[in-house]
């Protein structure tokens, strides 16, 4: 929940099931084909492409499946026609909510994505009601028990960052979620990478402009909500402006 992409939790689960991998696998696989269509097939060239890349091997997709999904957005090999979509809605509570989207059927995805926000008490809203809640940055997760004896401790961590130039920070249980401005990512990444960091990963995120108090009931409700949105093919991921 929270500004925090509902996608990076899924690292953290114990236990992913085989048909849930397979589903992860393949929503990387399609992040990597929209980017290279949009930019060509050189990561070194395609910034969108390498983000991707990065993600897709965080996630520990094979080599082979990202090889295949790059041939796919060449045009190398044969493929469905995928476009990038975003959805905006309110969900429980009134939380603003971002849901981003990689589809072949634009039609069914809509239907997809609207049976599920009603079933749980949420609503699409027309586009821009919500996507001016947030703001387009370059986000480093950090995750604190991986750092170095040197970083442990939020507040030795927060100092590191800040000191790096970060624009903002917010903690998702032992993960720090550092914001820079998007054209500022890479080299935030390697600056961090030369102080002995260890990066979670490095990607594109919407940063809420402000956060709200949510009920505990809220939450949970907003946390079903954002699991059954994230059962869905074409959904990619999901961001909100609430407080944890």
């Amino acid at each position: 929940m929270s500004g925090h992409s509902h996608a990076k939790t899924i690292k953290h689960k114990k236990e992913i099931t085989d048909k849930k991998r397979g589903q992860i696998f393949s929503k990387m696989a399609r992040l990597i084909t929209v980017a290279v269509k949009s930019g060509g097939p050189n990561p070194e060239t395609n910034s969108k492409l390498k983000l991707a890349v990065e993600t897709a091997r965080s996630f520990n997709l094979p080599s082979e499946n990202i090889e295949r999904a790059i041939k796919k957005g060449a045009g190398d090999l044969e493929g469905e026609k995928l476009e990038e979509v975003m959805y905006e809605a309110y969900g429980p509570g009134g939380v603003a909510i971002l849901i981003e989207g990689i589809v072949d059927n634009k039609n069914r995805a809509l239907s997809e994505v609207k049976q599920v926000l009603t079933r749980y008490n949420g609503k699409l809203v027309n586009e821009g009601a919500i996507k001016w809640m947030f703001e387009r940055k370059g986000c480093i997760t950090l995750n604190l028990p991986s750092q170095k004896e040197e970083f442990q401790g939020r507040e030795k961590l927060e100092l590191t960052v800040i000191e790096a130039g970060a624009e903002d920070f917010f903690w998702y249980d032992d993960d720090l979620d550092v914001y820079f401005k998007v054209e500022d990512l890479e080299a935030a990444k390697k600056n961090l990478q030369e102080k002995g960091l260890v990066i979670e990963s490095a990607v594109l995120d919407w940063r809420p402009k402000e956060r709200i108090e949510l009920t505990e009931k809220d939450k949970e409700a907003c946390q079903k909500l954002f699991e059954f949105l994230d059962e869905l093919d074409s959904v990619q991921d999901v961001y909100s402006n609430s407080k944890l």
